[in-house]
């Protein structure tokens, strides 16, 4: 028996290939219809759909099984990416849906190393010793629980202006942990505390929230603009926490037996840091340029700044001085939260894409109230994370003024601080935090969170009223 050609093998693959991603057997008559490659009603659509459901389902129960959120989402983004190529290509178009996908990839790249930066500054800092210094600082300044309830809650809205919520929850948690040892009840509070403040701090400034830094890449709002949430912010942090300052014991912790010792270069580092927020704002602002540009350029001073004080170490000096490598800092980066985010934007890219968001911004901001809308979109990123859920806003290009997306910017940022699962910080923390704060203790507290949030909504009403 003579061998197979290899070309009839190839053309046998694609039949394979075109018989399991097709609704018919006829080749013929679904190329002519797919002239304009609809998917929303067809296999590769519903596949997508499916695809998306199993992939959230598995990362929103990380705590069950154990599995690291990021593993279904890369695998699942990339089943779906897939899927979606191999029908372009079977009808002659896979330029079409590389391009798509260039683009969702380029979008996650600017993000990526946005936070990447972030990251890598506030590890080094944690690296010098500034957040131990903080520690010891406050335990011995013999503050009552109640006072460090507050002052904890306002540093976690205060760096998240600035630094990833998500880091300043593990910042704050470990914080937390230490001052309010052999206080469960003092440490809960706290905890939902740091949720609430980090989540509103994020939302007033595109440098420290992921979806407000959405916005502010896409050139939606200017970054000055978004100093119109600043009161909204504050209102959303103070209203729960102001509740929940009742329950906070009355007593004082020990003073701390350590002295503070920070390592060398650390008050340098804040003040590289501190440029690289500067050129951050400026280059966008005056350049026009997006903001990552800013951030790169900021951990190339801090990497020359690393080999300065290598190659400055003096003989004989503390051990615990030595050996400083930049690259460990950049290693330890969240890359389980960055991968997550890779897949669940690409899936957001490929719904988009496929054209189901275009439907539902359809329903979203024209067949129903728009103000409403946003609401609503805000109130669910106590489930689904706020940068999934506005990278997919964004996908639906909506055409509506500055004034609702502050709306949107600001439930999106706030929304996520009703549930323990809704926001990164709290996920952080539920890990963190063994005893005391739990998903049913955060629950207790929702109806605080929640009339913070709808009077932040209305405080930006009151404020804003021409921008609607």
């Amino acid at each position: 028996m003579s061998p197979r050609h290899p070309l009839i093998s190839i053309r046998y693959f694609h039949f394979l290939i075109a018989v399991f991603l097709l609704p018919s057997l006829s080749f013929a008559e679904e190329a002519t219809a797919a002239a304009q490659l609809d998917l929303k009603h067809h296999f590769v659509g519903y596949l997508a759909i499916a695809l998306t459901a199993v992939a959230y389902i598995i990362a929103m129960t990380e705590d069950v099984h154990e599995m690291k959120k990021s593993k279904p989402m890369i695998l699942g983004s990339a089943l779906i990416w897939f899927a979606i190529c191999i029908y372009y290509t079977l009808h002659g178009q896979a330029r079409v849906a590389a391009t798509a996908f260039e683009v969702n990839l380029t979008a996650y790249v600017e993000l990526m190393l946005f936070i990447v930066v972030s990251m890598t500054y506030l590890n080094t800092l944690s690296e010098r010793g500034i957040f131990n210094g903080l520690r010891i600082y406050l335990l011995n300044k013999q503050y009552s629980y109640r006072q460090l309830f507050w002052i904890i809650g306002a540093l976690a809205f205060f760096f998240s202006t600035f630094v990833s919520s998500l880091t300043v929850g593990l910042l704050m948690g470990a914080i937390v942990l230490a001052v309010g040892k052999n206080q469960p009840k003092f440490i809960a509070l706290t905890c939902v505390n740091i949720v609430v403040g980090a989540n509103a701090g994020g939302t007033m400034s595109p440098l420290g929230g992921i979806s407000t830094l959405f916005v502010w890449q896409k050139n939606i709002l200017h970054f000055t603009e978004f100093f119109a949430l600043t009161v909204p912010c504050l209102i959303n942090f103070i209203i729960p926490a102001a509740i929940m300052h009742f329950a906070v014991p009355r007593e004082t912790p020990h003073a701390a037996q350590e002295t503070i010792i920070l390592k060398r270069g650390s008050k340098r580092i804040i003040f590289l840091f501190g440029v690289t927020l500067l050129m951050t704002v400026l280059a966008n602002i005056l350049l026009e340029m997006q903001p990552v540009s800013g951030m790169i350029a900021g951990l190339g001073l801090l990497q020359f700044f690393a080999y300065y004080l290598m190659v400055s170490e003096k003989e004989g000096c503390d051990e615990s001085q030595k050996g400083f490598d930049i690259y460990k800092c950049i290693a330890g980066v969240d890359w389980d939260t960055l991968l997550f985010f890779y897949g669940a934007m690409l899936i957001v890219g490929a719904l988009d894409f496929i054209g189901y968001l275009g439907q539902i911004a359809h329903y979203l901001f024209i067949e129903i109230n728009v103000t409403l809308a946003n609401v609503l979109i805000g109130l669910s990123s106590a489930f689904v994370d706020n940068g999934t859920l506005m990278f997919a806003v964004l996908s639906m290009h909506p055409d509506i003024p500055k004034g609702q997306w502050l709306l949107l910017t600001l439930t999106l940022g706030v929304g996520g601080s009703l549930l323990a699962i809704g926001s990164a910080p709290a996920l952080h923390l539920l890990g963190l935090v063994k005893e005391g704060y739990n998903f049913t203790f955060h629950l207790r507290w929702m109806p605080a969170i929640l009339l913070g949030f709808f009077l932040s909504v209305g405080a930006l009403f009151l404020l804003n009223p021409g921008s609607f």
